[in-house]
């Protein structure tokens, strides 16, 4: 999983800064997955520059604050329904890819295991 996706899921829930982005994507992934601040804004800068956020203004402390786009919703919506190519990687991304959808508005959870379970039954088909 990217941190893009996950990003876009939380700000899927509304607008957010990004030290508080990465407080709740530790969180939701169980500190299994510890980001550094300047990921967060690095990464925040490339999916603006994609048109997938935006800014939109600040909270009352000065922080600076993100939302999804029309797009943004789009390309979590594309993620939500992809199926994870199972392979030896650090993190399980779909553990992490459900562990972000839950509460995520709009996420089908049934549909994302629907996606993997059809994945799946076709790899065991090929092999």
């Amino acid at each position: 999983m990217s941190i893009r996706h996950g990003l876009l899921a939380l700000l899927e829930r509304g607008p957010r800064y990004g030290s508080r982005l990465r407080t709740e994507f530790e969180a939701r992934t169980g500190s299994t997955w510890p980001l550094n601040i300047g990921q967060v804004y690095t990464t925040l800068a490339r999916l603006e520059r994609d048109g997938l956020v935006v800014q939109q203004g600040a909270d009352e402390a000065g922080h600076v604050l993100y939302a999804l786009t029309d797009a943004g919703r789009a390309e979590l919506r594309s993620w939500f329904i992809r199926p994870v190519e199972r392979a030896n990687l650090p993190r399980d991304e779909l553990a992490i890819k459900l562990a972000v959808a839950v509460g995520a508005p709009g996420a089908d959870i049934r549909a994302i295991v629907e996606a993997q379970r059809r994945y799946l039954s076709e790899a065991m088909h090929t092999y």
